[in-house]
């Protein structure tokens, strides 16, 4: 991938105003970020979660990772004030009267733990509805720690942190965005707010950088999965819902967690484009309907490349699709490629594409190397 431009993400800072009744997304402050086309190294669905806070006494850490948009309710208030869908912390004080004020080392913390180790390529700090309690700034780093650490040995001291994001100001009610130019493999982040306030979302977009020696181990796997480092590359349509979906862990759970285009009126198909693990021996493959019933794809086909200028080669012909079906293909013989393609005819969707194989002698050379090269 090529690397993206820096985006000024101090465009949104300053209070938003106070929330006046309607909409309350009528005043949201956003715009289109260039490192979005990467999947969400943060989503639950990977397996992200946040491990640990100093402080969460309005607003609880996990909310940070929802899916979906923040929602407001100007009329729900508990016991410790207004209820807010963010992680937010109470207001900072000062050591005395004399110094009622918070320092300026003073801040909280999260640590977030990735659902699929990566290369960060850019992170939205999302204070939607929060106006005026907002953090003033901003800072992430990242580490990378093997196995499952637990917080206590995070913050040992024994661990590197590296910079993604310096502190930085930021704007309330707003999505602010942040090129990220380490080129290393990160397992955690840990999300600084200075001094205290409240974040509504965290996205942390980048690309999955698998661990080869556990793919050698499983022998057999999916080589196109998120999570084992395949990406969607690019796609005819995105009208209802991102490609990304049909590499996601897990059968899909409702219609918008698969791929679906908009109604075709001309005599074209669409297609997703996907970048394997690394070069691939692919032997069988699964293509799910699940939940798409009235607009599934009608009929599909799966094609492969080896390298970016290979021609591509199709190993399932255009076959008949039902609608909420998992349909599984073994191949007549192994396919070798770097790239895959399904093509969908007419129009529609599938909710996921499998492609089950191992990695070539090459592609477990080419993604040790990678490995090693970021940090690991």
């Amino acid at each position: 991938m090529t690397a993206q431009p820096e985006f000024p993400s101090a465009r949104f800072t300053g209070d938003a105003n106070p929330y006046g009744g309607g909409d309350p997304y009528a005043d949201y402050r956003t715009a289109d970020f260039p490192f979005t086309q990467y999947a969400n190294l943060a989503d639950r669905q990977l397996g992200a979660g946040v491990i640990a806070a100093n402080d969460e006494f309005f607003a609880q850490r996990e909310n940070l990772l929802v899916p979906g948009p923040a929602e407001f309710d100007p009329e729900h208030f508990g016991h410790k004030g207004k209820i807010m869908d963010g992680w937010e912390t109470r207001r900072r004080r000062g050591a005395s009267a004399d110094h009622p004020w918070p320092t300026a080392e003073d801040h909280d913390w999260a640590l977030v733990r990735l659902g699929a180790p990566g290369v960060v390529r850019g992170i939205v700090v999302d204070t939607a509805h929060f106006r005026g309690n907002y953090p003033q700034a901003v800072s992430v780093e990242g580490a990378s720690v093997p196995g499952s650490p637990s917080p206590e040995e995070l913050l040992s001291g024994d661990v590197k942190w590296t910079t993604l994001v310096p502190r930085t100001a930021v704007g309330g009610h707003a999505a602010n965005g942040f090129t990220v130019a380490v080129e290393q493999r990160f397992t955690h982040l840990r999300v600084n707010q200075h001094p205290d306030g409240g974040i509504a979302r965290l996205r942390v977009h980048g690309e999955v950088v698998p661990d080869p020696k556990w793919l050698e181990v499983l022998g057999t796997f999916d080589v196109v999965a998120l999570e084992n480092g395949g990406q969607a590359e690019d796609a005819s349509n995105l009208f209802y819902s991102p490609a990304t979906n049909t590499i996601q862990p897990g059968r899909s759970r409702k219609m918008d967690d698969g791929w679906e285009t908009r109604r075709r009126r001309d005599q074209g198909n669409d297609w997703i484009r996907y970048r394997l693990a690394a070069q691939s021996q692919i032997r069988a493959l699964e293509i799910d309907t699940a939940y798409l019933k009235g607009n599934s794809a009608g009929w599909a086909s799966v094609s492969v490349r080896d390298g970016e200028d290979g021609a591509w080669t199709e190993i399932l012909p255009r076959t008949r699709l039902q609608p909420d079906t998992n349909h599984r293909f073994v191949l007549p013989t192994p396919a070798v490629g770097t790239h895959a393609r399904v093509d969908i005819f007419p129009d529609g969707g599938i909710s996921r594409l499998r492609l089950f194989g191992s990695l070539t002698q090459s592609g477990a050379s080419t993604l040790t190397a990678r490995h090693q090269e970021l940090g690991t």
